[in-house]
């Protein structure tokens, strides 16, 4: 699996001149769960946001993301339907889980594509706390199939309650 946290900082380059074109700000994750689309970092404080959809995006490699050329980037305009991974209004990232039975799981700490790099989100890694973290490390609740963002919590099933699962993430050295 690999982590969205990791995406952030990383450069976009162009296959086409090899060109770096920027920094991956953000991603935006739709409410099916899919990456919608990164923003790049501004070039000047007072330049607008610049976007690149999903479709846009060659490849997402260990240690870049490529895309054809800088055609594919856009200004960024509001999504309303998107919401941001790491800052912002309605960001995903410290966002609490709740099953609809009121149970708090965890605040979600990051989130994790399969290994092909698809644009689908597999999973949460959650927090209980620094205290829980250090002593029994974090948790992990796979995808369920249904996962509402709201906007003062991420809503599931009662079931993913006997779901999450102890986090192994196996970091490269």
């Amino acid at each position: 699996m690999h982590s969205l946290h990791e995406w952030i900082g990383r450069p976009v380059i162009t296959t086409e001149s090899g060109k770096q074109v920027g920094e991956v700000k953000e991603v935006l994750i739709d409410p099916t769960w899919n990456i919608s689309g990164i923003i790049l970092e501004a070039k000047h404080w007072f330049s607008s946001l610049r976007y690149v959809s999903w479709e846009g995006i060659t490849a997402v490699g260990e240690d870049a993301i490529t895309i054809p050329n800088d055609s594919v980037i856009c200004e960024f305009g509001q999504r309303n339907e998107c919401h941001p991974f790491l800052d912002g209004s309605g960001k995903v990232k410290g966002l609490p889980i709740m099953t609809v039975g009121g149970l708090e799981l965890g605040v979600v700490q990051d989130v994790y594509l399969d290994q092909n790099w698809g644009k689908q989100i597999v999973g949460y890694e959650l927090s209980e706390g620094f205290i829980s973290d250090l002593k029994e490390g974090r948790k992990w609740l796979p995808l369920p199939e249904k996962a509402t963002i709201g906007e003062d919590a991420i809503i599931v099933p009662g079931h993913c309650a006997q779901e999450v699962e102890e986090l192994f993430v196996s970091k490269e050295e």
